[in-house]
């Protein structure tokens, strides 16, 4: 028999609570899933709220169960033996919490006589296929990420004095209803051949430019998540040919992607066509070159989540980016990124900025 399922963090910065109590607070509160109920504990501060807002069967307050605990004690009593109070009240002494569950209250729950078995994979691996309305959301949130890079672009196209690019496409992202993660991509030349470097200092014409935005929705919690690769002036043949074979890379990788097709070959098979083109990926002079990410991930509450792309069989209802990208020391590096939803008849993209290349 499953365990009760037991979360406490801040559904702010826990995706698998704001997933489980569709409630958003800044503060850690407490979740508990038991014989198909769930429930939650919140402070006197935020129990009528989640009354109003949470999509759980039960909410209690805090302030009840501490005054329980503190019935053998003239001292306040801990947070752990409150939670503790109200496990107990829930007739709950075993239960699983996912594996990165806080160390220290682990231990102190363990002293009060609470079972704890951390999670092996998913806590909640319901998350990875999305439902009608998460789709939406995750819509809405694409739109979010284009208003960022749309914002991004235009600024690039008109260009002819200094300005910060960065700022200018997260102010779009705030002014659309997200959130900016604050480590928006924009990395020119010799920076664009690291995948996750943020990029800094001036961007030069004629250089291949990484544009890559991640923001959340504020008001669903859900990511989008986009990247392009533009030069800002006139391209070389060289960074024409690897944008391009970047591009005919990403198309292939869609196309493949159908229900019941492994991620993992496709993969490789991305691999070996970029090879093939001229970009082998190997480590040259102490640096990595070529293709060395994955094609692509899970994307939803958490900007990086299950699936992986290489370790899946696709299946109707997940959605997952599609980003490959080539780095090569000494010309730049290029990555197409767009976010596909799985469906029964293949793939539908949820992005719908197109992508320029000189502007």
């Amino acid at each position: 028999m499953a365990r009760p399922k037991l979360i406490i963090a801040s559904s702010e910065a826990n995706a698998d609570m704001l997933y489980a109590s569709s409630f958003r607070a800044p503060d850690a509160f407490s979740f508990l899933e038991v014989k198909g109920k769930t429930h939650l504990l919140l402070s006197d501060l935020e129990v009528d709220r989640g009354r109003a807002e949470a999509k759980v069967d039960v909410v209690d307050a805090y302030s009840n169960f501490e005054k329980i605990a503190s019935s053998t004690s003239s001292k306040r009593p801990a947070f752990a033996k409150v939670v503790m109070t109200w496990l107990i009240a829930k007739k709950v002494t075993k239960v699983e919490v996912p594996s990165d569950f806080p160390l220290g209250l682990a231990k102190e729950l363990k002293a009060l006589g609470l079972a704890l078995k951390p999670s092996k994979g998913a806590f909640l691996p319901e998350r990875e296929i999305k439902s009608l309305a998460e789709i939406e959301a995750m819509e809405a949130a694409t739109r979010i990420a284009e208003a960022g890079m749309s914002r991004g672009l235009e600024v690039l196209r008109g260009s002819k004095i200094q300005k910060v690019l960065r700022l200018e496409m997260e102010t779009a992202v705030l002014q659309a209803g997200g959130v900016a993660r604050g480590d928006t991509i924009v990395a020119c030349g010799e920076h664009a051949c690291d995948p996750h470097a943020r990029g800094t200092g001036p961007l030069f014409a004629n250089q291949l430019i990484i544009l890559d935005i991640f923001p959340r929705d504020a008001r669903s919690g859900y990511h989008g998540d986009l990247t392009r690769t533009i030069v800002r002036g006139n391209a070389s043949d060289a960074q024409r040919h690897m944008w391009e074979t970047c591009l005919t890379g990403q198309k292939m990788a869609i196309k493949a992607m159908k229900p019941g097709v492994e991620g993992g070959p496709v993969h490789e098979k991305l691999k070996q066509f970029f090879a093939a083109s001229g970009y082998p990926t190997k480590i040259d002079n102490g640096r990595w070159q070529g293709f060395f990410h994955g094609t692509g991930h899970g994307l939803g509450l958490e900007v990086h989540e299950s699936p992986r792309f290489g370790s899946t069989t696709f299946f109707p209802g997940q959605i997952i980016t599609v980003e490959p990208g080539i780095y090569m020391p000494g010309l730049g590096g290029v990555r197409h990124e767009d976010v596909a939803l799985i469906r029964k008849g293949g793939v539908k993209l949820l992005t719908q900025i197109p992508k320029p290349f000189e502007i």
